[in-house]
């Protein structure tokens, strides 16, 4: 660690970003702005109803109160840095701070996908075992199922934030994106990152496609007790109370294996800023 900080004091990335000073520019980034606050503010109250309203203190707003604060601390992560070099115009961000920031994404991110996938059994034990679901999905099952996703999430942080700054960068220090990421922060490297790339390959595989087996085993379950259904509004009800779960996995995990289970040769700098 202190070795990092001495090389801060000296060392740094210049963070090309996204936005130029034109006026359409100057319209995204005022988007973004806005988009970005209502992202804090809308997390910020979801959290604060479900801890405050004892009608909500289920398992299933349980789990979305832990995925609000995983957003709001993404966000968090990178939206105020970037807004700040884009009005000081400096664009750069220190040694350490990159550091910071590519362990607190990992982190987030690899806890948000887990965590997506674990609440794919919530939903099985829901409409497949409803009476037994008080006593399956107890206080005690819950956390073990948020703290498990926020470990692994944090343990994929830290291996992947070690070994990036563990690399030596020479040359230009411009990154060609609008924040610390692992992929785009390699290109700047001056020494043999494929055992790097293989690692960080096999961590984005592991925490892909176990979560996302994870969701395939239990909607397959799903689907299964909902064909044996007999009441035609049963079936409407189950298959309405997996819709938004569905429908942020398919965000989530298509634009995460887009962008990062392409092989490299399909990698284009403006797809890992989308």
């Amino acid at each position: 660690m202190e070795m990092w900080l001495n090389r801060s004091s000296t060392d740094g990335f210049i963070l090309l970003g996204i936005f130029s000073h034109s006026l359409t520019d100057l319209v995204l980034f005022s988007a973004v702005t806005g988009v970005f606050t209502v992202a804090l503010c809308g997390n910020g109250l979801l959290i604060f109803l479900i801890f405050t309203d004892p009608r909500l203190h289920t398992p299933m707003y349980f789990f979305l109160s832990q995925l609000s604060l995983m957003d709001l601390m993404l966000v968090c992560d990178i939206v105020p840095k970037m807004a700040v070099n884009f009005l000081s115009g400096t664009k750069f961000i220190s040694f350490v701070g990159c550091g910071i920031q590519i362990g607190f994404f990992v982190s987030l991110v690899g806890s948000e996908g887990l965590l997506l996938g674990l609440m794919a059994y919530d939903r099985y034990v829901a409409i497949s075992h409803p009476l037994h679901y008080p006593s399956l999905m107890n206080q005690r099952v819950c956390l073990q199922i948020a703290g498990s996703s926020w470990a692994f999430g944090i343990l994929d942080g830290l291996i992947q934030m070690v070994a990036a700054m563990s690399l030596h960068y020479c040359g230009s220090r411009n990154v060609d994106h609008f924040f610390c990421e692992v992929p785009a922060l390699l290109k700047r490297a001056c020494e043999d990152t494929s055992l790097f790339d293989s690692l960080l390959f096999s961590c984005c595989v592991f925490m892909l496609l176990l979560p996302f087996s994870i969701i395939v085993a239990s909607y397959s379950r799903i689907l299964r007790a909902v064909l044996h259904m007999r009441s035609a509004q049963a079936s409407r009800k189950a298959l309405a109370t997996c819709s938004s779960h569905l429908t942020a996995v398919s965000l989530f995990y298509g634009a995460a294996m887009f962008i990062y289970l392409r092989p490299r040769r399909y990698r284009a700098p403006s797809h890992d800023k989308t």
